[in-house]
């Protein structure tokens, strides 16, 4: 059916343009060339973001390459896909992005055991220029005391 490869695909600048606060797991309505694509690793979710419509939540700007098999039941690549939550996990985010201003960002799309394409979302709040800055420092600290300790070692 299909092979045990590890697809994962996260979203680098989400963390860095946001704090994430919380994380929610959600399945994608998906076409049949889709899935295809996504278990060869053609997916990037840069630019991607989430937004309701109709009391439903949806991921917008996700690219999703053409399936190289594909004929003209091939797919458009950035369409927008609907994500599925449940009742409770909806009603929490649509409140928190409608009261709080708080935004909903993919993290990560993957291929779960049973071979289905999950989509990981956080709730997140966007970062200031001197967070992000304060971000990049911590990182290079981190990377210098590592460094310090292999040269220690």
């Amino acid at each position: 059916m299909h092979s045990k490869v590890n697809i994962s695909i996260k979203n680098k600048r989400a963390s860095f343009d946001y704090e994430l606060i919380e994380r929610f797991t959600a399945g994608i309505v998906l076409y049949g060339t889709e899935i295809k694509s996504i278990r060869e690793g053609k997916a990037s979710l840069v630019d991607t973001f989430c937004s309701f419509s109709n009391g439903e939540l949806w991921v917008r700007n996700m690219h999703i390459a053409l399936y190289r098999l594909g004929t003209f039941y091939n797919h458009d690549t950035k369409r927008e896909r609907k994500l599925l939550l449940t009742k409770r996990e909806m009603r929490k985010l649509e409140r928190a992005t409608k009261e709080s201003g708080l935004t909903i960002v993919p993290t990560k799309l993957y291929i779960n055991e049973k071979g289905l394409a999950k989509l990981e979302i956080a709730l997140a709040r966007g970062k200031k220029t001197y967070d992000k800055r304060e971000s990049l420092r911590e990182k290079d600290d981190k990377r210098e005391m590592e460094r310090v300790r292999k040269i220690m070692a």
